[in-house]
């Protein structure tokens, strides 16, 4: 039984367990089976809620967004628990603000009870959000209260951590819980949702191009058996794959023409063709590019280093500005399979699977080196980008406050701090001291990181921290000095 319909048959079944973990290692397809089963779910009227979480963003890594997310998200579905929403939220208007047990005793449980309502909650990915308890903080509350909503189930994603596994171990979960590990599925059932999955997608495409004729442009099964064969067990490189076929610059047809010729590689092997598949759609990238034009190379290494780098995602405008390259959006076009590049330029990029990253920074897995991006150079390109930043841009009174101005006092602090410094100049000033200490003692830029970094301390010292506390990162300074310590010493001690 593939897991899809398990998890269909678990659903259905009211006798049958209260909380469902998919547990899977990276590549095995769990975020996109969740993805897959809520869009099921939703359309058959059963989804209530549902919270994807992804490290990327600070507001889908914060445990403390989880339940109001829930919350708000039943009060839109269900009538009922809407009205006993807000009367809590009335009463305590600040109650995303408190405990995870007071948010899931007075936003979860109470209005669900009292709307007695029959529904499915689905949170995907639970490892991805920051948390510091032993044992998960979200399944120990979980595990306090589930037995009073006996009406909801819950289905959970995340990879075996040790928090995770110890959360699901709790007395009171672990009875009322079912377990699948997704990287134990036998491969006949895992091949089938897989196919399932392209003949799904791949006619989703089909119906909605201008370019394709329904009728004739739908995948043969024998096509359909040659994309798993090379997906060889892995949703990620089924998930790339529907994603190319998305790509504007070529038909669906086309695409898959191209993907099937391509002969299998033993010089891969381990990572189930995703490495291949990924070079493939680079090369495709720079199709049209000069062989000699090492610019253009650099350019795009440069990029897509950063997009892979930078420790908190930037939008292409904040990126454009802190790299000093115009139309950065145009380097990325052709790798919207690889990257979520918005069209609107406010919105930050962000990676499809971690798996692009890891492949681009092995020099093992990515012998192409047009491609290769190499952690040590690319970090120390994005500080000298941030020093360079702060060294133009800083300066007193940076959001031309009035004197004696109270910062707490001031209710558009926010839209002054985007006006004045940006999202770029913000990133640089929290940033910049993480990616020195990324920058290894034996890397040739260490003498121009040193000068630029004396500069900056001699020059722009009092308005970086005019920003930080501008920005409501402060502390950030106080960690920077310590890491700016660090590197030194690393240093001087060759």
């Amino acid at each position: 039984m593939d897991v899809l319909l398990q998890l269909e048959r678990w659903l259905g079944d009211e006798q049958d367990h209260r909380v469902f973990w998919l547990n899977g290692l990276a590549g095995t397809g769990k975020s996109t089976i969740a993805q897959t089963f809520a869009e099921i779910s939703f359309a058959d009227g059963k989804l209530g809620a549902s919270f994807f979480c992804s490290r990327d963003f600070a507001n889908r890594s914060n445990l403390q967004t989880i339940f109001p997310t829930l919350a708000f998200q039943l009060a839109y579905r269900y009538l009922l628990f809407r009205e006993q929403l807000v009367r809590v939220l009335r009463a305590n208007p600040d109650i995303g603000r408190e405990s995870l047990c007071s948010q899931m005793e007075r936003i979860i449980v109470g209005p669900l009870k009292a709307a007695r309502i029959w529904t499915l909650i689905i949170i995907d990915a639970l490892d991805e959000c920051k948390d510091e308890e032993p044992a998960s903080a979200i399944l120990s509350v979980l595990s306090r209260y589930v037995e009073e909503i006996p009406n909801v189930k819950f289905f959970i994603t995340s990879r075996p951590e040790h928090r995770i596994r110890s959360g699901f171990r709790l007395e009171s979960l672990r009875p009322i819980t079912e377990v699948l590990k997704l990287h134990g599925v036998e491969r006949s059932s895992v091949d089938s949702d897989i196919k399932l999955f392209f003949r799904i997608r791949l006619a989703d495409i089909a119906k909605t191009r201008s370019d394709c004729d329904f009728t004739q442009d739908q995948p043969s099964p024998s096509d359909v058996n040659i994309l798993c064969e090379k997906a060889a067990g892995f949703f990620i490189y089924a998930s790339t794959i529907i994603k190319l076929f998305t790509s504007r610059s070529y038909t669906p047809a086309e695409h898959l023409d191209r993907i099937i010729s391509l002969t299998q590689s033993t010089a891969h092997e381990g990572h189930s063709g995703i490495d291949f598949l990924y070079t493939q759609i680079l090369e495709q990238a720079v199709d049209d590019i000069d062989v000699d034009a090492e610019k253009v190379y650099s350019r795009f290494k440069t990029v897509v280093g950063a997009v892979l780098l930078v420790l908190n995602p930037l939008s292409a405008r904040a990126l454009s500005d802190l790299l000093r390259i115009p139309r950065i959006s145009t380097t990325l076009y052709s790798l919207h399979s690889l990257l979520l590049v918005p069209e609107n330029t406010e919105d930050p990029i962000r990676i499809f699977h971690k798996s692009f990253p890891d492949f681009l920074t092995d020099p093992v897995r990515c012998k192409d080196k047009r491609f290769f991006v190499e952690p040590a150079v690319h970090h120390a390109e994005i500080l000298l980008s941030c020093l360079n930043l702060m060294k133009e841009r800083l300066r007193k009174n940076i959001c031309n406050l009035d004197d004696h101005t109270v910062l707490s006092e001031i209710e558009d602090l926010s839209t002054h701090c985007k006006k004045h410094i940006g999202d770029a100049l913000e990133y640089a000033c929290q940033f910049w001291a993480k990616h020195l200490l990324r920058i290894p003692n034996s890397s040739s830029y260490v003498k121009e990181v040193q000068k630029a970094v004396d500069q900056f301390f001699t020059t722009c010292l009092p308005y970086w921290i005019e920003v930080l506390a501008l920005t409501g990162n402060l502390g950030t300074g106080v960690y920077a000095m310590n890491d700016v310590e660090q590197w030194y010493a690393l240093v001087s001690a060759v």
